[in-house]
This record gives structure tokens, sequence and C-alpha cells, in this order.
């Protein structure tokens, strides 16, 4: 059974397109052509007398949409059964509404695609008029066409399409159709491609379509296995010839009592599954273990969502947006209300607080008042205060004039005082300090004449010892010229025995040099003899050793007692002159 919201946003649009004003209404000649298409593709007895009798009120004119609204739930809507074809109905619907409004020529799908478009519009649109659809559900309805395509979603480009709408959060239904239609979020693919996406979507959202795919199943008369294109739905699993869908074989209804259970290899056919129904069981053979348990579980979960009476799961799925959705708002909305309280309130303080600036400016401009009237007072007694302190510093300085006047008097008399005293004191003092004189003159006295005494004795003692001085100074000086005359001496010695020093070493640097020149003819004459010996060995064939005679060694044994005498005399002269310069 189809809810009456989806029947009424098809409704909705054939309604808005019959209204060529736009201003809501539509002529009841248009709303009969109207009903009658509704009656007849919803296979409802169609009533002409009862639009009349329905609006035998209002002949004045063009019927609005509130007005037709309770004749179409009353005569039409409450009457629908669940034996019509829906996709019928909409194409009914969209025969009136879509030559009106868009224009697929431009657009890279067809007017089916298109219509697919309008219808998916239709599902995911909000239960509110006019139609629209909000963002949340474009980004769903885009991201499942570009996964239906193959292609990677992109969230930056829809962000981008976002900011581009500025503030508007909703698109109508044909705003929707041209941007599927422009191909923004599917650049770079062709006109089939996109239909595909389209005609997928179109199935999983609009059909109902869970599952789609060949296996084999087995006959119930003649037993034989028959491959078969099968399409599962929430209470259904339909089988057709071929994936086109135009012949349909058979629907297996899914209920309640319905299982699925898997069964053995038999017959040659493997992943074999029966399901179980209230009235026949099913056996189906699918191509691979993969595909088994996809169809198992996916009819599993079917049954599970019919025992539990739940809807579709896309359904379940927009019913959960939905309401997530509505909370947000609630949230928004409550969150709005507390900022408009709390703006209330912030306005409120504001009033309160303008209130208390305004009684703080009368308050502040009393206080200046009552400062101006206290300074003029204050100005008042200072002038008083000024005149009574002049007066008093008149006064004063007259008692100054006085007082200093007799401070002066009396100063005099007692500088006369002072002087007296002063007089007195240094009077008494002249006298202790001529008592005091006479008594230092009489010991002075007698101090002289004992150092008088003394300095007699020490004249005698001195003149003694002056004469003792003078016969030691002239034997030191006969001293001096002694050792002046041997020191003349001494030096003259030091200098031979130096230059007999240098002498001698000029005389040692001879003999070395004589002995290197000797040493090198001794071994020029070695060097020879070897080389004699070498010859000499070499013609006869007679190897000997050769030494020097007794001549050379005679030479070097004279050398070394040569140098050893040498040494030992230059020892005894470096010996004499030191003793000497000592």
């Amino acid at each position: 059974m189809w809810l009456r919201e989806e029947l009424l946003k098809s409704i909705w649009h054939a309604f808005t397109a019959l209204d060529v004003d736009q201003r809501g209404k539509v002529s009841k000649s248009q709303l009969k052509v109207l009903s009658h298409n509704l009656c007849t593709v919803m296979k409802i007895p169609h009533d002409p007398v009862a639009l009349e009798e329905h609006f035998k009120d209002n002949d004045e004119g063009p019927l609005s949409n509130q007005g037709y609204m309770p004749y179409l739930n009353r005569f039409i809507l409450d009457k629908v059964c669940g034996d019509f074809d829906i996709m019928e109905f909409n194409r009914m619907c969209w025969t009136l509404c879509y030559k009106k409004n868009i224009h697929t020529k431009h657009l890279l799908i067809s007017d089916n695609d298109a219509f697919k478009v309008w219808c998916i519009f239709n599902f995911l649109s909000e239960d509110r008029y006019p139609l629209v659809i909000v963002m949340e559900e474009i980004e769903y309805f885009l991201r499942k066409l570009t996964e239906a395509m193959g292609t990677v979603w992109s969230k930056e480009s829809f962000a981008e399409y976002k900011q581009r709408q500025n503030s508007k959060n909703f698109l109508s239904a044909w705003e929707l159709i041209e941007l599927v239609g422009m191909g923004y979020f599917c650049k770079g693919l062709n006109r089939q491609i996109l239909a595909m996406g389209i005609n997928e979507v179109f199935n999983e959202l609009i059909l109902d379509v869970l599952k789609e795919g060949y296996m084999m199943k087995k006959g119930h008369v003649r037993k034989n296995w028959t491959e078969r294109w099968f399409v599962l739905r929430p209470t259904s699993l339909s089988y057709y010839v071929c994936e086109d869908l135009e012949e349909k074989k058979g629907d297996i209804i899914l209920d309640q009592s319905c299982c699925v259970e898997s069964l053995p290899d038999k017959e040659g056919k493997k992943c074999l599954f029966i399901i179980k129904c209230a009235d026949k069981s099913f056996e189906i053979s699918a191509s691979d273990k993969k595909k088994k348990q996809e169809w198992t579980q996916a009819i599993q979960t079917c049954i599970q969502q019919l025992r539990l009476g739940l809807l579709s799961p896309h359904r379940e799925a927009r019913l959960r947006r939905r309401e997530l959705r509505q909370r947000q708002q609630v949230e928004e909305d409550d969150l709005a209300e507390r900022m408009r309280q709390l703006q209330a309130a912030n306005e409120s303080k504001q009033r309160e607080l303008e209130a208390m600036r305004m009684k703080m400016e009368e308050a502040a401009a009393k206080a200046a008042l009552e400062e101006q009237r206290r300074k003029q007072t204050q100005l008042d007694l200072q002038d008083r205060y000024r005149l009574d302190m002049e007066r008093e510093k008149m006064v004063r300085q007259q008692m100054e004039e006085q007082v200093a006047q007799k401070s002066s008097e009396l100063e005099q008399y007692l500088q006369r005082v002072r002087e007296l005293e002063d007089m007195y004191h240094r009077l008494e003092e002249a006298l202790e300090d001529e008592r005091q004189a006479k008594q230092d003159e009489e010991a002075m006295r007698k101090l002289q004449a004992s150092l008088l005494e003394k300095e007699a004795a020490k004249r005698a003692e001195l003149e003694r010892i002056q004469q003792q001085q003078q016969r030691a100074l002239s034997q030191t000086e006969a001293e001096k010229q002694e050792l002046m005359a041997e020191q003349l001496a001494k030096e003259r010695d030091l200098q031979a025995a130096v230059q007999q020093l240098e002498r001698l070493q000029r005389e040692r640097q001879g003999a070395v040099k004589q002995y290197e020149a000797v040493t090198r003819k001794l071994e020029r004459a070695a060097n020879k003899t070897k080389t004699w010996k070498d010859k000499v060995a070499k013609h006869e064939g007679l190897v000997r050793l050769i030494q020097p005679g007794r001549r050379a060694f005679q030479v070097w044994k004279n050398l070394g007692t040569l140098l050893c005498v040498l040494q030992q005399d230059k020892t005894l002269r470096m010996g004499r002159v030191m003793r000497t310069v000592l």
C-alpha cells in the first residue's frame, strides 16, 4: 500500500502545472479532468457529480489547493487500493507538469531519466509544500549516483556548490533535474553511464529493488532447472525471463512465516537453498557460494523486517534522516529561543544599565552642584581666613619687632658679661703661666749646667778619636797604594796567561787539523791497499787478509802520545795561570 503523502506529492505537481497564472487556483473544468485521470489510473470508480456537489457553494471561480484537498481525500484517496500501477500514476502526473517546467534538449539525460530523477525527488523531498529537497538529501542522492556510476564522490565539489548557493539550502524538482542533467558531479562520463547510474538509484529507492541477478530455479510441474532474472523487494522475490523485466514469470511472496534454508548439492546443482512459504517451497541454485550467501542473507533480512513490522530499508533510512533533521531543527530552534531569551535578558540588562547610568548622571550632576557650592563656601571661608591671617600677621610682625629689639638689648648685655668673664679668666691664666715660667726657668738653669759639663767631656773624647782616625787613614792610604800596584801586576799576569791560553788553543786546533789530514791519508792508503789486494787475489787466485804494516801502527801510536803530552802541558799552564791570578 503506497503512502498517501507520496501520492499527494505527485498530485501537487499536476495541480501546480494546471495553475497557469501562478495564483494558486485552478478552474473546475481542469480539476474535473485531473480527477477523472486520477480515478482511471488508480482504478477508482469516478463520480462526476460528486465534484459539483462538493463545490456547489463555490461557483465564483477557480479553486485553490486547500479547497481541492478535502474532495481529493474523501472521494479519491480514501478509496485507493494497492492494486494499481504506481509508475503509471507517476507518469500521468509527470506528463502534466514536466513540459511546462523543463526542457531536456540541452541536458545530458533523456525524458525518461528526468522522470526517474523527478520520482527520486518526490521520494526524498520534505513533507511540506511547496515541495523542496534539502541539501542533506541532495548529497545523499548524489553520493548514491556517483557510487552507481563507479566514480569517486567529491566532498570538495559539493562544498563548493553549496557555497555558490549562498544561503539557499534547498532545491525544487526542476532545479534538481537540471543539476543532474548538466553533469556537474559526473564530468567526463557519457550519457549511457549517467543513465545507468540514474536507473540503478531509481530501482533501489523507488522500486525498492534490494538485489537482482541471474539464478537457476527448479520448476514445480516439470521439475526442470531454468535460469531466471530475480529481483528482490521488501515483500516479494520476482523472477523474469531476462533482465529487461518485460516478461514476468512469477512472484515469491514473502511474509512472516517464510524462511530460507541451505540445501546440499544434488542433481548436479551446487550452491542450493530453499525458500519455504506457507503454501509452497522454491528451490534455487546460485552461481557460487558468495552469491548464495548474499542472496540468503538479503532474503532473511527482508523476512526479519516483515516480522518487525518495518517499512522498506530506504524508507526507514529516510525517516531516520528526517527525524535527525527534525531533532537538529528542534535543537536549533531551542538554541535560537535561548538566544532570543538571552538577547531579551541582555536588552533588559542594557535598559537597567541605561537607567542606572541616567541615575548616576543625575547623581553626578547633583554631586557636581554640591561640589560647586562646597567650593564656593570654601572660597568664602578662605577669603575670611586670609583677612584674619593678614591681621594676625601684622600683629605678629609688630610683636616680633619688639621681641627683636628686646632680644638685641639682652644680647648686648650678655655680650658685655661674657667679655668680662673672659677677661677675668685670661688674667688668672696669665698669673698661672708666670708662676710656671719661673719654675721652668730654674729647672732649665740646672739642666744647662749639667749639659755643659757633659759637653766638655765629650769634646775631649772626640779629639782623641780624631787623632786615632787620622793615624788609621794614613796607614790605609799606604796599604791602598800597595794593593793597587799588586792589582796592576796581577792584571798584567792575567793578560799574559790569556794570551798564552789563546796561543795554546790555536796550537791545539792546528794539531787537530793535522790529525784529520793524517786520518784522511790513512783512509786513502787503506782503500788503495784494499784495491791492490783485490787485484792480486783476482790475478793469482789467492784470498788472504792484508793488514796495515807496523809503520802505520807506529804512526798512530806516536800521534796518540803527542796528543796526551799536549793535553798535559795545557793543563799545567792553565793551573799556573789560575794560581797567578789568585
